[in-house]
């Protein structure tokens, strides 16, 4: 009975074993096109920025213009609007899909350590009630960012407008 007991656990552990035949296939060669990454670089900063502003950004990058409804081959430049509740971003694209420039806004999103400590130095009573963030980018002149802010300090309201470094405007 235990010799039979054992061989049963044996053959019960070497079946499992012989039954997983891995089959290879080889799948299809697969093309990545890295059209806009120079958009991508440029807006992104260091820091977490909001998520709906990082997924819209996203998805301006990877829009494609050529398999658009839009597209005809007469034109050279493409203006597509993307929004989300959190903002919007009108994009210029070329015939080919490369971003040429865009203007962006955002409403009450995560600000950057440097607004936020530029903020509290020059005002240490005063609370940020409201911000809108503004991008413009440029493929040849670069990224722009600015943000405006309306402060409080009881009945006291104060708009300022700071750059993403932190130096007031």
């Amino acid at each position: 009975m235990k010799k039979l007991l054992c061989g049963l656990f044996i053959l019960g552990l070497t079946i499992p074993s012989f039954a997983q035949v891995i089959k290879t296939e080889e799948l299809s060669e697969v093309v990545v096109y890295a059209t806009n990454y120079k958009y991508l670089n440029n807006v992104d900063t260091e820091e977490e920025a909001s998520i709906p502003v990082e997924m819209l950004r996203r998805k301006v990058a990877a829009f494609n213009v050529q398999e658009s409804e839009y597209y005809q081959d007469d034109y050279d430049l493409y203006n597509i609007n993307f929004f989300i509740p959190e903002g919007k971003i009108l994009a210029a694209y070329d015939k080919d899909g490369k971003i040429i420039r865009t203007a962006e806004r955002f409403r009450d999103i995560n600000l950057p350590t440097a607004v936020k400590e530029a903020v509290l130095d020059r005002f240490p009573e005063w609370t940020i009630t409201k911000d809108i963030y503004l991008v413009n980018y440029h493929d040849e002149k670069g990224v722009a960012k600015k943000y405006k802010l309306k402060l409080e300090n009881g009945d006291k309201v104060l708009r300022v407008k700071v750059d993403g470094e932190g130096n007031f405007l």
